[in-house]
Order: structure tokens, then C-alpha cells, then sequence
């Protein structure tokens, strides 16, 4: 199969999965639509690299979590940050894009208490409840150890509960059983 059907079938079977992962780092709608359509032309310019040893999905999510960590790295993001924290505070931002993504959830509660994470955690809750990857694949993407995914899972359910139990919002039930659903 040629390069770029494959990144075509790519773009149509885990567009929306790529622009919700890239949305989970920076939290704008906007931007995280910016870095999915880098990410899938890095998918392009680099399919060559693939070497089939992960699945593609895998490869896809480890491509575009790299890409939306290098992101905040950048002096771009850092520059984009400063400006919207002053513009916020010379004048009332209306509601953009992102709260009315976030307002649309299922579960604002939850969706609010997962943005209070931590990098570390918040991905790897992500992948795993949002992306349902497997323990392994979460694994693969984020170049751990299968047992500190699992410790960061455990943490990141413990750090969710205080944080609801915090708000006042009682889930009698496991982070586990909770579902957290993705739009689309």
C-alpha cells in the first residue's frame, strides 16, 4: 500500500482520536487542531521509519505524544501562554472553543479533575481510558516500563478521587468503572 493512502486511512480512522490526545496536552482547540495536522504530515514524512514492529496505532499515538510534548517545550507555546494570560487579564476572553468542548462532556466533574493532573498522569489516563489502549500499547507510546505505567495509572485514579472527593463530588464507584468518553 502506498504512503499516503496509508496516511490517509490514517487521517480517517484516527483523526478525531489524534486532535483529542493533542487537545489533552495544551487544552485549545484550535491549537490542538494545528499540531494534529503537523503530526499527521510527520506521520507522512516519516512513515519510511516505521518498521512494523508496534501496530500502526501505536506508532501514531508514540508520533503524536512526542510532538505535543516537544510543543510545550517550545518558546512558541511558552509565548502564547504569557500573551493569553495578559490578554485575560486586560479584558474578559469569551468562552472559545475549548470550554465549549470541555462544557460538552459527559462529565465536566471528571473532565475538569483529569485537567488538574499532572502531564505524567493525565496522559497516561488518557490513553488508556479515552484511546482505550492496552497497558502494553500505553506502554509503547509513552517509552515506559509497563510497571511504572501501571503505578502512574494507580496514582492517577488516587489523584482523581481526592480531587473530586475535594469538589464535594462523590463517586462511589472505581475510576475503572467510570466511563470516560471522548466526543466523536
Amino acid at each position: 500500500m502506498r504512503r499516503d493512502q496509508v496516511i490517509e486511512e490514517l487521517m480517517d480512522e484516527y483523526g478525531t482520536k489524534v486532535l483529542h490526545l493533542a487537545y489533552s496536552y495544551v487544552r485549545n482547540r484550535q491549537t490542538a487542531e494545528d499540531l494534529a495536522q503537523e503530526i499527521f504530515l510527520k506521520c507522512f514524512q516519516k512513515y519510511e521509519t516505521f518498521e512494523g514492529e508496534a501496530q500502526l496505532q501505536t506508532w501514531l499515538y508514540r508520533v503524536a505524544s512526542n510532538h505535543c510534548k516537544d510543543y510545550l517545550k517550545s518558546w512558541h507555546h511558552r509565548k502564547v501562554l504569557v500573551t493569553g494570560y495578559i490578554s485575560s487579564k486586560l479584558g474578559g476572553q469569551e468562552a472559545g472553543p475549548e470550554k465549549q468542548l470541555i462544557q460538552n462532556a459527559e462529565n465536566q466533574e471528571l473532565v475538569d479533575a483529569m485537567f488538574k493532573l499532572p502531564l505524567k498522569y493525565r496522559e497516561i489516563i488518557f490513553l488508556y481510558f479515552y484511546q482505550e489502549c492496552s497497558l502494553k500499547e500505553v506502554a509503547a507510546i509513552c517509552d515506559l516500563n509497563i510497571n511504572t505505567v501501571k503505578s502512574r495509572l494507580t496514582r492517577a485514579k488516587e489523584l482523581l478521587k481526592a480531587i473530586l472527593q475535594e469538589r464535594g463530588v462523590d463517586y462511589g464507584r472505581t475510576a475503572e468503572e467510570t466511563e470516560i468518553r471522548s466526543e466523536g
